[in-house]
């Protein structure tokens, strides 16, 4: 962490309770890896100011009327909106950026949908469907499913499996609990995903280093991420932490079907080590 002073307190954001996590202010946190100097603070006040000045329709009446009221709110008033023409702009997936901009993709506009409601005392959750991230609200009993992507559509399941198929290719199977709301933690790790595959796009080893390192702190157990870290390690040059986490991850799974393989990589890197001496 002494690399990266904003992992320090990403860590130390998302070290507690799922309770007492603001996530808001964590997603915010995440958005350091492109913007190493950005304080959260100015945006945390963003997204108060906006619940502030919301209407009245999304205090007064019952459930139904404020969720409506609040989709009104978000994607008429202030025009909230997918971004399809650049999907996968790293800004997008950057909470500052998208409350500046008002473009996003489905997990960080449920984001908002999600931050904006609890400070309306609407409680807002998300989805993680296969592909496709959406928002749930729980009322009088039932289940509503919205898709912030698609300007807060209300969706039906048939709906959201069409979506699912549109995202992956092929149509998934989607039991109860492809609709449990999921944990801060996995709406983290879900963003870092996207933006890790983003950089990876771009061969930015620097930015992908980055998300590695948050990814690691959300789960230190991931294995898989830790082999990747390696590999973007190596494409920077910095052989002995792409060496260490190489051995770690051969350590931790020796019967990973890619095994071979990373002993292959880790020769190489010790060859050239080697070289330096």
């Amino acid at each position: 962490m002494a690399d990266d002073p904003s992992l320090a307190a990403f860590a130390l954001e998302v070290d507690r309770p799922e309770s007492g996590i603001d996530l808001g202010r964590a997603a915010l946190l995440v958005a350091r890896v492109e913007y190493p100097d950005l304080d959260p603070v100015a945006h945390v006040a963003h997204l108060d100011r906006m619940a502030a000045e919301a209407p009245a329709g999304c205090r007064d009446g019952d459930g139904r009327a404020r969720l409506a009221g609040l989709r009104r709110y978000l994607f008429e008033d202030l025009g909230f909106a997918g971004n399809r023409e650049d999907y996968y702009d790293p800004r997008n997936s950057l909470l500052n950026d998208v409350l500046e901009r008002r473009l996003g993709i489905p997990i960080t506009l449920s984001l908002v949908l999600m931050e904006v409601g609890r400070r309306l005392a609407l409680p807002v959750e998300g989805v993680g469907l296969p592909g496709h991230f959406v928002a749930r609200v729980r009322l009088e009993g039932e289940d509503v499913l919205l898709d912030p992507f698609d300007g807060g559509a209300v969706l039906t399941g048939e709906a959201c499996a069409a979506l699912v198929e549109r995202a992956v290719g092929q149509r998934v199977p989607l039991p109860e609990t492809a609709f449990v709301a999921v944990t801060k933690h996995q709406i983290l790790a879900r963003m870092l995903a996207n933006l890790k595959g983003i950089y990876w796009r771009r061969k930015d080893w620097t930015r992908a280093v980055a998300v590695g390192d948050r990814l690691l702190v959300l789960d230190p157990g991931a294995s898989g991420e830790r082999r990747d870290r390696g590999l973007a390690f190596a494409n920077l040059g910095d052989l002995h932490r792409s060496a260490a986490d190489w051995d770690r991850y051969l350590a931790e799974q020796p019967g990973a079907q890619d095994v071979e393989q990373v002993r292959r990589q880790l020769r190489r890197i010790r060859l050239k080590l080697a070289e330096r001496n």
